[in-house]
């Protein structure tokens, strides 16, 4: 499943400072192809495959830690279902930090 993640307000940091990721995603092991793609599942494969430095900065648990902002497709994660958000082919799903350091 082909995807765009793209990263901001500082989370590019964690991905080797790369904002915008082109990504090739498969299926988690066990899953049949009509199983639906979720956030969980991409949240899991970003943490194994993207985060290069400290996880605990993105993810807090199996979700993403308080103050970062998900959009999928430019809809707040939250109004579709958050980690049951169901991902398709050629999704686009942003990740911002909202919090800033003063």
């Amino acid at each position: 499943m082909q995807l765009t993640l793209e990263f901001g307000g500082g989370l590019e940091l964690l991905c080797d400072s790369e904002k915008i990721h082109k990504v090739n995603v498969d299926l988690p092991n066990g899953a049949a192809a009509d199983d639906d793609f979720t956030m969980k599942h991409l949240l899991s494969w970003v943490r194994t495959n993207l985060i290069k430095e400290r996880p605990e900065m993105f993810m807090k648990g199996d979700t993403v830690r308080p103050g970062v902002l998900v959009l999928v497709n430019d809809c707040d994660w939250e109004l579709s279902g958050q980690l049951d958000t169901t991902i398709e082919e050629k999704d686009v799903i942003v990740f911002i930090s909202t919090l800033h350091g003063g």
